[in-house]
């Protein structure tokens, strides 16, 4: 298991996250015209409505100082007011229909993005991006960042009526919008300090969201050895160890709500005092109707309204903190493939100077191995000599930082995708089975599967035996079947020995097999095969005996090339294989 040590994973720059949300609501595609058609009518509508009620108002006490009885001249506005409120629920309702289905179009198109981008990075990028945090960000992240459709939308909304609301103010009585102008100015700096600090907060919730993620899949995928070492409390305690750190940022959002209630708050209040006092006195004096007076205090609360803003500017901070941790994993670079073809071989795989690993400290240094075609090279050596990595890096799986491979003299970095991987397959010692049915599992990513050729490479993998005794056999459905250990392996040899594929790499594809099924696998594995060649990482020395080359891996690099048997009377050797002290080693 890995062990989380509290570092954060990377995250992208501001830049890299504005660009995520400018895609996000890009991708909002056919619903965003009409989202804004509605946001800006419903603004407008909310704007007006005061206009048109004062009006009526006006009319009305018109109507009552002349004695008139019947209110022919306020019928119209009264009816224009009614007109607005039912536009403004109107579109307050198609507004939550539309930003909604927008919201979910660029939430599923960002979704596709990342994933194709995290296949096409490669398995390299949960060495940098654990994999609980990877998940985090493509479920958690990536629904906070495409809320800023519905964000931007009712950012719109929000601020459209203060705008409205201060120039309808400047239209009644200028000295209206000078009162409220001097009150909002005394709560920028409020507003200022709560938007800084809101961000801050929010981005370390979401990162100790995200370590609490990756520790809790590291956790899961050795629940197993949790179990037999009896550490369940100590891994709840591991797990659990951000919490508090996701209890502080989670208080300091919160409190900065909160200090931006108890500083902005009174100022706004005040504010509205003061612009309905300043009202007061015009409509004293002669210089306001009544009807602009309702509507003036109607529109300092409207102008005022640094609630909605603020939550809708609160709402946008979220999104670009969970769009920022989308793009570090957008900018991660994709592996790059040729365009080249690879020309007929026989399968001669070559490794030249190869350096790989962690940039400050390479696993392997130097590395030269040729593998002859259509023969088993074995890859062996101690626990952390650097035979898995040796291994990926040959079928480009992972990527060197010096030097080059070679597959029948073209380097592998040259050619196509989709031409390298039918040329190069991999069986794992943990192989992930993919499809609905086993039959699907050992077909998965073959381009025209027959039923004779699946069971061939079952058989091969001597997986045929136990999928016989499944009630549906083939057809078993793969995520109701209960399968050991050594029954995955056999179905992940199977998969790859399916493929007509120039070269077969194990990556300690038997350690789960007993003896005897190993024996016959790696017999059937070992035979001579022209057109295929077999590289097999391995622990096992009788895989080891069977091989026509043992390249020994020692200290970064191959200490030895040569037979099992002419390589066994090394003490070294024999201790790459447990047999230790020499002088207890039995023959081969």
């Amino acid at each position: 298991m890995q062990s989380s040590n509290g570092d954060h994973p990377p995250e992208g720059t501001a830049q890299s996250g504005r660009g995520v949300l400018v895609a996000v609501v890009q991708r909002a595609g056919r619903w965003l015209v009409p989202l804004v058609a509605l946001t800006v009518l419903g603004a407008l509508a909310t704007v007006a409505l005061p206009a048109v009620l004062g009006r009526a108002v006006d009319e009305v006490v018109a109507a009552v100082r002349a004695g008139e009885s019947e209110w022919g001249a306020a019928r119209g506005a009264l009816v224009a007011t009614a007109a607005l409120l039912g536009v403004i629920v109107l579109v307050e309702a198609l507004s939550e229909l539309v930003s909604g289905m927008g919201t979910a179009r660029a939430l599923g198109r960002l979704r596709r993005e990342i994933v194709d981008h995290v296949l096409a990075v490669g398995p390299g990028l949960t060495q940098r991006i654990p994999e609980g945090d990877l998940v985090a960000r493509l479920l958690g992240s990536s629904a906070t960042a495409a809320q800023v459709v519905l964000t931007a939308a009712g950012l719109a909304a929000a601020l459209i009526p203060p705008i409205g609301g201060v120039v309808a103010l400047a239209l009644i009585d200028p000295w209206l919008a000078v009162t409220f102008a001097v009150g909002m100015l005394t709560a920028s700096r409020a507003v200022h300090a709560y938007l800084r600090n809101a961000r801050v907060a929010t981005v370390g919730y979401q990162r100790a969201q995200g370590d609490i993620a990756a520790r809790l899949v590291d956790a899961l995928g050795g629940a197993r050895s949790i179990a037999a070492a009896r550490t369940t409390d100590q891994e709840v305690e591991r797990v659990l160890r951000p919490v508090p750190r996701l209890r502080r940022h989670g208080a300091e959002i919160w409190q900065t709500m909160a200090r931006l209630a108890f500083q902005g708050e009174p100022v706004v209040l005040l504010t509205q005092v003061a612009v309905v006092a300043v009202a007061g006195i015009g409509l004293s004096t002669g210089r306001l109707t009544p009807g602009e007076m309702l509507a003036a205090s109607r529109y300092a609360v409207m102008a005022a309204g640094i609630g909605e803003i603020l939550d809708e500017l609160a709402a946008l901070t979220r999104a670009r903190a969970g769009a920022e941790r989308v793009a570090a994993v957008l900018d991660q670079p994709a592996t790059s493939y040729g365009t080249g073809q690879l020309r007929p071989g026989p399968g001669q795989l070559e490794l030249r100077g190869l350096t790989a690993g962690p940039v400050d400290a390479p696993v392997i240094r130097g590395l030269d191995l040729v593998v002859p075609a259509g023969q088993t090279v074995a890859l062996v050596g101690r626990s952390g000599a650097g035979k898995s990595l040796t291994a990926a890096v040959a079928g480009r799986l992972a990527e060197p930082l010096v030097g080059q491979v070679l597959l029948d003299g073209t380097p592998v970095d040259q050619i196509d995708r989709r031409t390298l991987r039918a040329a190069v397959t991999y069986a794992f010692e943990r192989p992930h089975l993919l499809g609905g049915t086993v039959g699907d599992a050992i077909a998965f990513g073959l381009d025209h599967p027959s039923r004779p050729g699946i069971e061939q490479a079952a058989s091969a993998a001597r997986a045929d035996g136990f999928i016989a005794r499944l009630p549906e056999g083939y057809e078993a459905p793969l995520a109701e079947t209960p399968l050991s250990g050594g029954e995955f392996q056999r179905l992940g040899l199977a998969r790859a020995l399916a493929r007509d594929a120039r070269v077969l790499i194990l990556d300690d594809a038997t350690s789960s097999l007993d003896t005897a099924t190993e024996a016959e696998i790696t017999a059937a594995l070992t035979a001579r095969q022209p057109g295929r060649t077999r590289l097999i990482v391995t622990h096992r020395r009788a895989t080891a005996a069977r091989a026509d080359l043992v390249a020994w891996l020692d200290v970064g690099g191959i200490r030895a090339i040569g037979r099992h048997d002419e390589l066994w009377d090394d003490p070294d050797y024999r201790a790459a294989f447990g047999v230790e002290p020499p002088h207890l080693a039995v023959q081969p």
